[in-house]
């Protein structure tokens, strides 16, 4: 599912129009973009809980080459789902 099916999903089940569907998703996704550079967690009742994470430096190899290198260190988005999406998936 994209972005456009969200928006298109919005436009026919709810009836608004199809610029104020895209407004509402880009609200959203923009509040979500901002929490994550805040590093909180957002917690979606029902569907699950995003973390922000930091991850730290470690050693890894290429495994094209077998070359040792060092894996910088990064933030990272991870997704845990709530027990009634995970009923609901199976």
């Amino acid at each position: 599912m994209t972005k456009a099916d969200i928006i298109n999903s919005l436009f026919e089940n709810v009836g608004l129009p199809k610029k104020e569907s895209e407004e509402i998703i880009e609200t959203i996704l923009d509040a979500m973009k901002k929490t994550f550079s805040e590093g909180e967690s957002i917690k979606i009742s029902g569907f699950g809980t995003f973390n922000v994470r930091k991850k730290r430096s470690r050693r890894g190899r290429n495994p094209k080459t077998g070359e040792d290198i060092e894996i910088t260190p990064r933030t990272v988005v991870t997704f845990k789902p709530s027990n009634h999406l995970k009923a609901n998936v199976e």
